[in-house]
């Protein structure tokens, strides 16, 4: 089942993985949350919390249906259908029917067990029963409970917003079954999305006891070597870890769940563990701070504050007082910001603040690896989704340099812990050649949770390389498929881009059976047409190139489009302008949840090039299964490319005709390219049929100027410029069949229009001060 319709892309394998129902039991942002997203996947959902006033007895939970709709939560509106709200008084019985029941009520012992008693009287044999938990082990969940619930239990920790963040830590125990832990990892990947990161049953798991040591420590060092709030946060993102540094970090995260969070976490642990030597809770700047209702983001100010005017304030860590900020050019640090190596060997008191956060934080871990998980794989992945770091304290250390941390440890007189000697036998946690990972134990393995996984990465280190430019290149999938990948800057599309396809198109029609299109680039399937190459053709003024490379484009995606073997994009991330509409010549696409697609070529002041308006024209009478008025047809591709903003997700792609009914989606990013192989593979061994050639039903002036009117009128409400009109009118004439055709047209004519348009439009000045003014800035002109 979908959210939208049963006409509506599938969610690529959801059925597999057992879960037809599932029950959410704590209707607060995080339980609301993982409600929406198992309805993004198309998956009913129980949501219950407390009953409310007689009146109205399911409006907790209902507010919490509310919230995720304000905050984007879901996917697509319609998915908030999926979510039935409900209370643990009147409703408890409604959970014989879940497969999977996760619990996400406040953090108290005896409220979680009275509440799994419950839970228990009513469920089914079998069901997977988790807690979302950030501070409570599961051997004190499940004291005092039935060994037969026991079995079924597992700890299942997200991280907030759940449709956002990517991590989730699981903990089991020999009691339960392989095959119950199996299904909740599969469901995890497969309906939620997330990346598995098993972890012991030890507090604060894996990223809570990582990311809480490394906040106290970040933060404390800070006041004691006298850095400034600024200083310290650009020192903590010049070594990978998120943008915010710590204290921003902290601010997010909200100051007031410090004495709870850190002192949940220190209590739990033994005197001798690290983190009791950074006490945050007892900080007096901390303590002010709450005291003060200074709690961070959700109270406008914590280390941070923002004022009316929009000027921020930052704490004063010596005097407890706001005082302007002081921004500090990251540039400036040793190794300008990019180094850290450099960063570390620097002597001022920056680089000793570098040295001092990074050389305890990887002390610190590799002391506590064998504690909390199996290999330096899993922890490196928790910091990395769930701190948001661009690498695990690991994965830094290597880049540091482990001989000199090892020999500066010794310097200071520390104990270098046996896991970070293991990595010095073994020259590394990882080895880059075979993928193995260091186990905590000493040991190597290949990481649990890369087991499986298809990836561009791991095709290139099995197989040559078929061909390829600076451009792009070919690779061999295996089974007769093969995958062009675009490696340009944001993988746009430039004449390289279009030799490596022409040659790949021939290669394929010789020797293989189906092309996939994708890439492991998290950013960007493709940004679109190079602007660069695009604005020097006009600042030349040379129109026939311009117009041979339009050309080259249409008719490569035209070829491509009625090959006589499939073409599968994998499309992630970005998908704009030329991107996209190399996307919508494909056969199909597996697209992931999160795709951000669309044509934005209004806002540089031109229309699309290379088939999009051809395609969308297509594609709405498909829609419309070829029995649509065309003006409806013409209106709705007018309307998905003048606003120009892309998708908000792969289900509002299939709003915008941007996705068609036979498409997919995955809803984890790194199981894309192997369903996109196999949707490849299944094509081509069904006995594929390149597609007929299409007519489209132009409507002509009549439908030009129905586009147009209403863009008149609301001229000035919209505020469009004089350039935005005659944008609008351009995109109004192709559309419609230019200023005189009508009726039926092939997709060569209204590219001839396509063409035309875009060289018009370029001729115009003001389109060439959007264009220079994009480049320039990443933002459009309104000119």
């Amino acid at each position: 089942m979908n959210a939208l319709s049963s006409s509506s892309p599938s969610i690529i394998g959801v059925q597999g993985t057992g879960i037809v129902r599932a029950a959410v039991i704590g209707a607060g942002s995080m339980g609301s949350g993982i409600a929406a997203q198992f309805a993004n996947a198309g998956i009913p959902v129980d949501l219950l919390d407390i009953r409310g006033p007689d009146s109205s007895p399911n409006s907790p939970a209902e507010a919490g249906i509310a919230r995720q709709l304000k905050a984007n939560g879901f996917m697509h509106p319609d998915a908030a259908k999926l979510v039935h709200a409900g209370n643990i008084d009147d409703d408890l019985q409604r959970l014989s029917e879940a497969d999977w029941i996760i619990e996400a009520v406040v953090e108290k012992l005896d409220v979680k067990r009275d509440l799994y008693r419950k839970i228990d009287s009513v469920r089914k044999k079998g069901s997977i029963v988790s807690s979302n938990t950030s501070t409570i082990p599961r051997s004190d969940l499940i004291a005092e409970l039935k060994d037969s619930f026991a079995a079924d239990f597992l700890i299942t920790h997200f991280f907030n917003p759940p449709r956002i963040m990517r991590l989730v830590e699981i903990v089991s125990s020999p009691e339960n079954s392989t095959d119950l832990v199996s299904r909740a990892k599969a469901a995890s990947e497969v309906i939620l999305g997330k990346t598995v990161v098993d972890c012991h049953d030890t507090p604060g798991f894996i990223a809570n006891r990582i990311g809480c040591y490394w906040l106290a420590v970040a933060a404390l060092e800070a006041k004691s070597l006298g850095l400034t709030v600024e200083e310290a946060d650009t020192v903590m993102a010049a070594l990978g870890m998120p943008r915010t540094g710590a204290f921003g970090l902290l601010d997010l995260i909200g100051i007031d769940l410090i004495p709870h969070v850190w002192g949940s976490l220190m209590s739990a642990l033994p005197a001798s563990d690290g983190i009791h030597a950074y006490d945050l809770p007892a900080d007096q700047i901390v303590q002010g701070m709450i005291a003060a209702g200074q709690l961070g983001r959700k109270a406008k100010g914590g280390f941070y504050r923002v004022n009316a005017d929009r000027s921020r304030e930052v704490l004063d860590l010596s005097s407890g007082l706001y005082r302007p900020e002081a921004p500090v050019d990251a540039a400036s640090l040793p190794g300008k910001g990019r180094d850290p190596a450099a960063l570390l060997q620097a002597s001022d008191p920056r680089g000793l603040y570098a040295w001092r956060v990074l050389s305890r934080l990887v002390a610190y871990t590799a002391h506590v690896g064998p504690e909390i998980a199996k290999d330096v794989a899993a922890i490196d992945a928790a910091m990395e989704l769930g701190y948001a770091w661009r690498e695990g304290p690991f994965k830094l250390a290597e880049r540091c340099g482990l001989a000199m941390l090892v020999e500066r440890l010794l310097q200071d007189g520390q104990a270098v812990p046996s896991l970070l000697a293991s990595a010095i036998h073994n020259e590394g946690f990882y080895d880059k050649n075979t993928g193995l990972a260091l186990r905590t134990d000493g040991t190597c393995a290949l990481p649990t949770n890369k087991t499986g996984l298809l990836t561009l990465a791991g095709l290139k280190s099995r197989r040559l390389k078929i061909l390829g430019n600076e451009g792009a290149s070919l690779w061999d999938a295996g089974d007769g498929i093969v995958c062009l990948e675009v490696h340009t800057k944001m993988n746009s599309l430039t004449p390289a881009v279009f030799d490596a396809l022409e040659a790949s198109l021939d290669k394929v029609a010789a020797e293989f059976h189906g092309l996939v299109i994708g890439n492991d680039n998290p950013r960007a399937f493709s940004a679109g047409a190079d602007l660069s190459y695009f604005v020097d053709l006009v600042r030349k003024e040379d129109w026939a190139v311009l117009e041979a490379f339009l050309s080259r484009g249409q008719d490569l995606f035209l070829r491509m489009k009625y090959a006589p073997f499939p073409v599968v994009a994998a499309s992630a991330g970005l998908a704009l302008g030329g991107g996209c509409e190399l996307m919508l010549h494909c056969d199909a696409v597996v697209a992931h949840a999160e795709l951000a697609a669309g044509l934005p070529e209004t806002k540089v002041g031109i229309v699309p090039g290379w088939g999009g308006c051809t395609q969308l024209l297509l594609r709405g009478q498909e829609r419309a299964k070829n029995a649509g008025d065309p003006v409806s047809v013409a209106t709705t591709a007018f309307e998905t490319i003048l606003t120009g903003n892309p998708s908000s997700s792969a289900l509002d792609a299939w709003d915008r005709r941007l996705l068609c009914s036979k498409d997919g989606i995955v809803m984890n990013r790194d199981h894309l390219l192997g369903a996109a192989i196999r949707r490849a593979a299944s094509m081509a061994n069904a006995g594929y049929h390149a597609p007929n050639r299409s007519t489209i039903v132009l409507a002509g002036p009549s439908g030009k100027r129905m586009l147009m009117n209403p863009i008149e009128q609301r001229r000035e409400a919209l505020r469009f410029t004089e350039t935005d009109m005659a944008v609008a009118e351009s995109l109004a004439s192709v559309l419609t069949g230019s200023n005189s055709r009508s009726g039926a047209a092939s997709e060569a004519d209204v590219l001839t229009l396509e063409r035309e348009a875009v060289i018009a439009l370029a001729k115009m000045q003001a389109t060439r001060e959007r264009i220079e003014h994009m480049l320039a800035t990443g933002k459009p002109l309104r000119n």
